[in-house]
């Protein structure tokens, strides 16, 4: 298998370095007959292009395209026409790859073909706020996911990928350009194989206070996004993703006291947390205020787009 680990950037140089060099020290099986790295920056204003202009020497894998900013799903529309690779691997820019990582989906993907080419790989993705050392962090119940497809660590034949259409590129903004597509990957009849000897760690700073703008804003364009996947797929397992429900409207309604707890109320308790080493429960307790963020924003933007 001629394997093309398609990449998305944007603005992520120091990690980025990371994911790259963890792609250059793959221990190769004889499944793995190949191996190209498409990186697509998608406008990129923290240096990305010009280091890595400087290190080519480094990266002996790895092919470098540009585009202006258009987000994840026409940067991985580019890495995916551009490739030469019969496997496609997509991994997101802050994962960091064990050296076995390419031989596990290859093993994978070729010891359940025998049964069908209809298939999958699907790999494990631990997240850490270890940067020195991230492949060093346990596996946690918070790491489980249950998605169908993706894009943090999944490997596909490129053949599936055009036959459902790439990606949607109105998804600009952030979430759920993976997930539909996965909808109509389904719609293909392909199956996901589990393949949790392909690691992958996906880093991220350890959560403080001056990050919740940002997470907050990151909900409300979750939430405008998840409109736009059931404008496309108005089914009600859509619906319970997107948490476009009363069910939904309700406990995190009640949960968060119908916004009353939010990043002001509950600031100094966070802090309090943060202070005694425990960000990551901080930054679960978060999610009460986080999520409300996200279920209003569904409910306005669908009944801005009822009314045009």
């Amino acid at each position: 298998m001629f394997f093309s680990v398609v990449i998305p950037t944007y603005n992520r140089l120091p990690i980025l370095q990371k994911c790259l060099r963890a792609l250059e020290n793959q221990a190769y099986s004889a499944a793995v007959t190949g191996l190209e790295v498409v990186l697509v920056d998608d406008g990129s204003t923290d240096g990305t292009v010009e280091w890595l202009a400087t290190h080519q020497g480094a990266f002996p894998h790895l092919r470098i395209y540009q585009q202006d900013h258009q987000g994840p799903a026409a940067a991985r529309n580019l890495g995916v026409e551009q490739a030469r690779g019969e496997i496609i691997v997509f991994i997101d820019s802050d994962l960091v790859v064990t050296d076995s990582f390419l031989a596990a989906h290859a093993t994978a993907l070729i010891a359940n073909s025998q049964k069908s080419d209809r298939i999958f790989t699907y790999g494990r993705v631990v997240n850490t706020c270890n940067f020195e050392h991230p492949t060093t962090e346990p596996y946690k119940i918070t790491d489980f996911s249950a998605a169908y497809f993706a894009t943090g660590n999944v490997a596909i034949a490129r053949h599936w990928l055009i036959e459902a259409g790439l990606f949607d590129p109105q998804f600009q903004l952030y979430g759920w350009e993976d997930l539909e597509l996965g909808v109509r990957l389904k719609k293909l009849g392909l199956k996901l194989i589990k393949c949790p000897a392909a690691v992958g760690y996906h880093w991220h700073p350890p959560f403080s206070l001056e990050q919740i703008p940002a997470l907050i804003d990151q909900e409300k364009q979750r939430g405008r996004m998840g409109v736009v996947f059931y404008q496309k797929h108005p089914t009600w397992s859509v619906k319970m993703m997107i948490q476009m429900t009363i069910l939904h409207r309700i406990l995190w309604g009640i949960l968060s006291l119908r916004g009353q707890l939010n990043e002001r109320t509950m600031a100094h308790f966070l802090q309090w947390l943060i202070n005694r080493g425990q960000s990551q429960l901080a930054l679960e307790i978060s999610r009460i205020f986080l999520n409300w963020y996200n279920v209003q924003a569904v409910q306005q933007y669908w009944a801005s787009r009822e009314h045009t």
